[in-house]
């Protein structure tokens, strides 16, 4: 039986629309950096395709040691501009995001794991720049998230609940260059209608 993060860690995966505070462990990524309007750049577009290459070339070369779900698509978004004042504020220009997209892997992904499937990968496409992929950990420790379900034009609305939640249980949302406004994509949006996106919106959190 492969193993479905989206089911073991269910509170990490699956949240009600009501937003809720969790402690996110440290988990092992694939990570790309990259700027710009992720509907119209082609840097954004490559990033995925080296994501998912190493995730499937890692999965299937390592059936002997777990059978697991590839995990979804993940990003971590900040904006360069210095008139940004977040607290879910729409983003108008969108050509100023900086993100990190990731995809989680297995605990057993290790620096030789990772070089391996970036020289298979490389090999069987090679106009793929896998050198932008780097393997990282990252705690992300408190957090107050929810299920966004809508495009994601919408979520400002959905992030300032966000907000009320946190102050309401004892904290206040510490977004930063380090700890960012985190997305989990459940949906496919090249499949499912705007209105019916599913997106986990994670946000940092500390105490007042």
């Amino acid at each position: 039986m492969s193993v479905d993060f989206k089911k073991v860690q269910r509170e990490l995966y699956q949240p009600g629309v009501e937003p809720v505070v969790v402690d996110v462990p440290e988990m092992t990524f694939i990570a790309v950096d990259g700027v710009g309007d992720p509907n119209v750049s082609a840097d954004y577009m490559a990033a995925i395709e080296v994501l998912y290459g190493l995730s499937y070339a890692i999965k299937m070369s390592n059936k002997h040691i777990l059978e697991y779900v590839v995990p979804p698509l993940e990003g971590f978004w900040s904006v360069d501009d210095a008139t940004f004042r977040g607290g879910g504020e729409a983003i108008r220009d969108k050509s100023k995001f900086e993100w990190t997209m990731v995809i989680r892997q297995p605990d057993f992904v290790c620096d030789e794991v990772f070089a391996a499937a970036r020289d298979l990968l490389a090999k069987k496409k090679r106009q793929l720049d896998t050198s932008q992929a780097r393997l990282i950990t990252l705690t992300e420790g408190l957090c107050v998230q929810v299920m966004h379900i809508g495009p994601y034009d919408s979520e400002p609305a959905t992030i300032a609940r966000m907000d009320s939640c946190a102050i309401a249980e004892g904290y206040t949302t510490c977004i930063s260059n380090k700890r960012c406004h985190h997305e989990i994509y459940l949906s496919d949006p090249r499949r499912v209608a705007p209105e019916k996106l599913r997106t986990v919106i994670r946000h940092p959190i500390k105490r007042t």
